[in-house]
């Protein structure tokens, strides 16, 4: 998806992807992340999501990137942030408490830039991308994270000829293909939906689930 695509959602408040609530399966699996309070935790393409409050409030430090300024500047209002604001390596950077936003280009985004953190927690970023954007995310994913480094992945499966995305269908096999060479990949668990979001199933959407992976740096 080009960066316009995802201005103009913004823009038009097409945000259907957003959670008004903080994910279910952040609660259930985090845990087995097992990171100490303090951790510094990564979102990439973060939108406004509830679930950076949420990680915030168990006493971690947040780094999201997004490309929409809208989407910061409404997280931060809506969440009460307080955020002192930069202009740096080409990024708008908003930062408060154990909490920093850089607004732009997820692949301009450097591991020095980035600086070290303790894991990473994608719900809404592998399956934003189309299938030709996969493999240079996940390259850029692995330069931006050291050995040892968890992930939690949060991915979608359906048939993906029933519904054009994002979000995209992303299939056990696939994420083996995409992480295996430098990640561990463990299943956490799987939910299927006995009612599909009207939103989606006007689409033509007839069934779906979420897995769940815990994925390990190599």
């Amino acid at each position: 998806m080009q960066p316009d695509f995802w201005h103009k959602r913004w823009r038009l408040g097409q945000i259907g992807f957003h959670q008004s609530a903080v994910d279910q399966h952040l609660k259930a699996y985090w845990p087995a992340l097992n990171l100490p309070a303090g951790s510094r935790v990564f979102v990439p393409l973060c939108g406004k999501s509830l679930d950076m409050k949420w990680l915030h409030s168990l006493g971690h430090s947040v780094v999201g990137v997004e490309i929409s300024s809208a989407a910061v500047e409404a997280f931060l209002m809506e969440q009460g942030f307080a955020a002192r604001r930069r202009q740096y390596a080409g990024f708008e950077i908003f930062e408060a408490e154990r909490l920093t936003l850089y607004c732009g280009d997820f692949f301009a985004l450097t591991p020095e830039l980035l600086g070290s953190i303790s894991a990473v927690y994608d719900r809404a970023s592998l399956i934003a991308w189309p299938p030709s954007m996969r493999v240079p995310y996940v390259e850029h994913i692995t330069r931006l994270t050291s050995p040892g480094t968890p992930t939690l992945l949060i991915a979608v499966e359906y048939p993906q000829k029933q519904m054009e995305g994002p979000p995209f269908s992303v299939m056990g096999d696939v994420i083996g293909n995409l992480y295996s060479g430098h990640h561990s990949i463990d299943e956490l668990g799987r939910y299927d939906f006995k009612e599909i979001e009207p939103r989606l199933k006007a689409r033509g959407l007839t069934e779906l689930r979420e897995v769940c992976y815990r994925l390990t740096r190599l």
